[in-house]
């Protein structure tokens, strides 16, 4: 197995586009044409996660955090990090991140929780905008069909839900094209005026160099008139958090009992108790607080997270109820997607989930 066959699937997954402008996604070691033997998928990648990988005999770690996240100026072997770093080119492991891409995107680490609590109609709760452009072009009626399933199948014309959305209206096109010129219809060095139609379909804005190409390929015209439009929608399937409703509502202390079985915790923070059931419910893996007031705008009943300060559970203001189960807790799932997205499409491929916790958080 070449690594960058690895890559390309948890890519197409989690572009590393939609990493946060603060994160550091990607191979950290490693080459992208080293031949890999064995993969071990965890959430942080330590020392102890090496010697784990070398006894599983995996030259490929696949975490979530990123071990190197600022920036390093030496490599001494100081500190755990730059340890890390030294054991895992020692012994020629790669080590890839796949941090808050594989949190923004609407299949991955918050979609997660929201399936192993049960929850229903899942949606993001803060998508992101300007991620979408809108491509209009201008086609003959006779390749109408050919440019517009050629542009389906590379990725355009996807809103929520449903595919191929695109919008038609016929009229009529002018043109002349010089000595140089080789039309497809009508003749050099006279004003033509042919009966077009004119093709919308919008698309993910990391996808238009295939867009482009795709249409430039199928449309018969020798030069293809198009536009490009930025669009300032917001984009339902990329964005942080996730809301999604119970199937039955519960009362508070049966889900947080709930809770405390699904992530094995023995203790959570949670605000005040309201005595109202809960139904709707927002949630985000990490460090969430963030989120709070989105969770608060789209009248759910309570907010699942981690890492709120004191004074950020005030903010609650008894109009939800915040569940604070901890950093760890919350993402400690992850390493699963990672074993999907490896085991559907490589499924002989040595792949292993961590047997060590890397919880560097302790309760007595």
């Amino acid at each position: 197995m070449i690594l960058q066959n690895i890559l390309t699937e948890l890519e197409n997954f989690a572009p590393l586009s939609y990493q946060e402008s603060y994160d550091n996604c990607g191979l950290l070691t490693g080459q992208k044409d080293q031949e890999i033997t064995g993969a071990l998928l965890c959430l942080d990648c330590t020392e102890a996660i090496i010697e784990e990988a070398i006894k599983k005999k995996c030259n490929l770690v696949i975490a979530h955090h990123p071990i190197i996240f600022g920036g390093l100026k030496k490599i001494n072997g100081n500190n755990y990090v730059e340890r890390t770093i030294i054991k895992a080119i020692q012994n020629n492991i790669a080590i890839y991140a796949c941090h808050t891409n594989l949190d923004n995107v609407i299949r991955g680490v918050n979609k997660k929780i929201a399936d192993k609590i049960g929850l229903v109609n899942q949606k993001i709760l803060s998508p992101r905008k300007s991620l979408l452009k809108k491509l209009v072009t201008f086609v003959p009626p006779s390749h109408l069909e050919v440019v517009k399933e050629n542009l389906f199948n590379a990725g355009a014309g996807n809103i929520g839900n449903y595919d191929s959305c695109s919008f038609i209206l016929e009229g009529t096109g002018t043109f002349r094209g010089n000595d140089l010129s080789n039309p497809t219809v009508g003749e050099k060095r006279k004003l033509s005026t042919e009966k077009e139609i004119r093709l919308e379909v919008i698309f993910e804005s990391i996808n238009e160099t295939k867009i482009i190409s795709t249409l430039k390929s199928c449309h018969p015209y020798e030069e293809v008139a198009y536009d490009i439009y930025q669009l300032e929608n917001y984009y339902q399937n990329i964005g942080s958090g996730i809301t999604g409703e119970l199937p039955t509502e519960m009362d508070e202390k049966e889900f947080l009992d709930l809770l405390k079985a699904i992530f094995k915790v023995k203790f959570l923070k949670h605000t005040a108790f309201r005595n109202n059931p809960i139904k709707k419910v927002a949630l985000c893996g990490g460090s969430g607080s963030f989120l709070l007031k989105n969770a608060i705008n789209c009248k759910s009943d309570i907010y699942i997270s981690s890492d709120f300060k004191y004074h950020e559970f005030f903010d609650a203001e008894g109009k939800i109820l915040i569940a604070d189960i901890g950093h760890y807790e919350t993402e400690q799932f992850t390493p699963e997607i990672f074993y999907e997205i490896i085991s559907n499409k490589f499924p002989t491929f040595a792949s292993y989930l961590t047997e060590t916790n890397t919880n560097p958080v302790n309760y007595f």
